[in-house]
């Protein structure tokens, strides 16, 4: 194309994007309009203009959110048709709904995504537009079904990989590639689990995966919401935006250890503490540690009623341990069937005492008589109170937890091996929760099953939801109905579901938040392989569907208690219905960092091939030797120079080392340069330190730099000496 050909068809293109923005502002303004009148609720109930208020709102965020590259492509088939690619879909009203812009998820775009010269698909050419705000800039040409095609040589892809880094993980809405577009549109309704090495894109894939599904499913995904699990808070603010900028915003995310709301996590487990909570081998111990707690008396406990004076002996202590345990239920509601058959026995044998020579079972109502008074009795008697609490306690998750790590004697009694001592009980680790999620099931409600007061209040709430339900409809659809009652024949309406229902305005991420019983329509992992099979309970229970997206890889693992296999993660819960794909193609790392991480994966793990990096940097990594005297100098250098450069740097090393971060705390992170200071020592710290230098080694996109003060590990030795000059753009 000459060069005022390609002037005047930016120029054509530009126009098209403008009538675009033009339809776009149109429709916010018209949304925007609804929302306002909504909000007037005129001629309809509080509860349809909350329902009409929040799915307008979430509509206008997703108009605006739009905004920003609202169309970044066009593909042209063989017969001439032109169909341009974006965000989301926008039609023409005035013309039978002919669509404008096609939305990026829609079946007629993939084609967008998946065509190559040696399949086109029909397709004659791929445009991809660089725009800056709602400026068209540029435009690249791909011509689809030439023999000597390359799918990885797309400009608009290199362009975007070798971008300087910004704050967050960008979409890649207008980038994805054939292999990747497969696993986001794959129909499988159960777990995908996505496996792919550094800079695959495996987490941006799953975000997109997530978008697709909130498209094709929006129904069912919106009234439940979507589950993002991470490995820390840095790599939760770093992809935080993608969905948002997508127009998705019921996502809850957070990191395993946030998924008990209220919990705070303070400390970390030695290794051999972390494994055994993370296995399946925890669950024996936390049953045997609340059988311990289910006592019996050393001695009969006496307990004073006004006439006489009855004993709780071992045997009858044994008799409602036994029927209690036998009821299947919680611990804590199990304890109403213990105090039901020690206050049986009692009353009976109080009855024996006060009523000898005189009563006798044939007079049934003096005999019911005295037993209730005996039974009230009882309810009342503080010594009988403490010693139920004594023989049966009502536990918390956290008390009983904490008390017993803290106690040598009770982790004896469970089994439990000593490694799980230690002096600060409620100093909770990451490990923990799962165990203390655990136990809210296995303790159940922390107060007596009988309050009678709070089944009232709920039975009543749900019978007014259900009244207000079957009558909120429209006089016009049951004109002939005359035996149905309509919402404004109601007197009092409003005040009935005031006072039965809770009105809650939060969004529905904020309440599946704060909500431990909470279940998702759909969970996604990350970093996946480092989650115990402890941990898999939780977020199983999490997503009764077993709807998941599950990322990792293997080869990265930390985790004394992580996954080994993936078969043996996803078999005990999904036998035979979980699907598996990998991404091989490398898209952040540079072929010169690349080779050098993957000599250290060649080192620890031989049978994982490294994955293919889509291009070079041209910029060799360098490794230099300091003395001790001279590191934290050095480290302050490679941050003054960074800092000059456009783009973002950090740097790794041992947790000792002032200015550096470890290897774990970057997970799923990428920075345009990266500096890993003693990776001698990181290699050293435990089984899985060569993991955590493979980790350091992979965030780089441009630049990579090692310090050492001893020797080089083998794998690195083949680093250039000192650092390369390279002019900072």
């Amino acid at each position: 194309m000459s060069t005022q050909g390609y002037q005047d068809e930016l120029r054509s293109e530009q126009n098209y994007v403008d009538g675009l923005y033009a339809r776009l502002d149109a429709e916010r303004a018209r949304v925007k309009g609804r929302y306002s009148a909504a909000l007037r609720g005129k001629g309809v109930s509080a509860m349809e203009r909350d329902f009409e208020v929040r799915a307008l709102g979430k509509q206008a965020k997703r108009l605006d959110v739009a905004d920003n590259g609202l169309c970044f492509g066009r593909l042209d088939s063989l017969s001439g048709e032109a169909s341009y690619i974006g965000r989301i879909g926008l039609f023409d009203e005035a013309n039978e709904f002919e669509p404008l812009l096609l939305d990026w998820r829609a079946p007629a775009a993939r084609a967008f995504y998946v065509a190559t010269a040696a399949t086109p698909e029909d397709m004659r050419r791929r445009r991809q537009f660089h725009t800056r705000g709602r400026q068209v800039t540029d435009f690249t040409d791909e011509v689809l079904g030439r023999p000597d095609g390359d799918e990885r040589g797309d400009a608009a892809l290199l362009a975007a990989v070798n971008a300087p880094r910004g704050a967050g993980m960008r979409d890649i809405v207008a980038t994805i590639q054939a292999e990747q577009d497969e696993i986001i549109r794959l129909d499988h309704p159960g777990v995908l689990v996505i496996e792919g090495g550094p800079g695959t894109g495996k987490t941006v894939v799953a975000l997109h995966r997530v978008a697709y599904l909130l498209y094709t499913q929006r129904e069912r995904m919106e009234r439940q919401g979507v589950l993002v699990v991470g490995p820390n808070p840095a790599f939760l603010n770093h992809i935080a935006h993608v969905l948002p900028s997508l127009g998705e915003t019921n996502v809850v995310f957070t990191t395993a250890g946030d998924l008990l709301p209220g919990l705070h996590v303070t400390a970390e487990d030695a290794p051999a503490a972390a494994r055994l909570k993370g296995s399946l081998r925890i669950l024996d111990v936390l049953a045997a540690a609340v059988a311990d707690r289910q006592r019996l008396p050393v001695e009969p406990v006496p307990i004073e009623l006004a006439d006489v004076t009855v004993r709780i002996d071992a045997e009858t202590a044994q008799w409602a341990t036994e029927e209690a345990r036998a009821s299947g239920r919680p611990h804590n509601e199990a304890r109403e069937v213990f105090r039901e058959i020690v206050t049986y026995v009692l009353t009976e044998r109080a009855i024996g005492r006060i009523g000898k020579g005189w009563l006798t079972r044939d007079d049934r109502e003096a005999w019911e008589q005295l037993r209730t008074d005996l039974v009230a009795e009882l309810a009342e008697s503080e010594a009988f109170t403490a010693a139920l609490d004594d023989l049966w306690p009502i536990l918390t998750p956290e008390t009983f937890l904490a008390q017993l790590y803290s106690s040598p004697e009770r982790l004896r009694a469970a089994g439990a091996d000593e490694s799980l001592y230690r002096a600060e009980g409620d100093a909770w680790t990451v490990s923990d929760v799962p165990l203390l999620d655990e136990l809210v099931d296995l303790l159940g409600r922390d107060k007596p099953v009988d309050d009678t007061a709070e089944r009232e209040r709920k039975a009543e709430a749900a019978y007014a939801a259900r009244v207000l339900e079957d009558t909120m409809v429209s006089r016009e659809d049951h004109m002939d109905d005359e035996d149905h009652l309509f919402a404004q024949d109601m007197l009092f309406g409003e005040d009935l579901a005031e006072r039965f229902l809770e009105r809650d305005t939060r969004e529905l991420a904020e309440r599946a938040a704060a909500d431990r019983d909470w279940t998702y329509r759909h969970v996604v992992v990350d970093e996946a392989q480092e989650l115990s099979e402890m941990d898999w309970r939780v977020l199983m229970r999490r997503c009764p569907g077993k709807s998941f997206t599950v990322v990792g890889d293997l080869a990265q693992r930390r985790s004394a208690a992580g996954a080994t296999s993936w078969a043996t993660v996803m078999e005990p819960y999904v036998p035979g219905r979980w699907a598996y794909r990998a991404l091989t193609v490398n898209y952040r790392t540079p072929a010169e960092i690349m080779a050098v991480a993957a000599a250290v994966l060649a080192e620890f793990a031989p049978e994982v091939t490294p994955p293919e990096s889509v291009r070079a940097c041209g910029v060799q990594p360098w490794a230099r030797r300091v003395d001790p005297a001279d590191l934290s100098t050095a480290i302050a250098e490679f941050v003054r120079d960074e800092a000059e450069r456009e783009g973002t740097s950090i740097v790794i090393g041992p947790p000792d080392v002032p200015g550096t971060v470890a290897a774990s705390e970057t997970k799923g992170l990428e920075y345009d340069a990266v500096l890993v200071v003693e990776p001698e020592r990181i290699l050293a710290d435990g089984p899985r330190g060569a993991a955590e230098l493979y980790v350091a080694l992979t965030r780089a996109t441009q630049r990579l730099g090692v310090l050492h003060r001893g020797e080089l590990p083998p794998a690195l030795r083949g680093l250039a000496d000192a650092p390369a000059p390279v002019p900072a753009r």
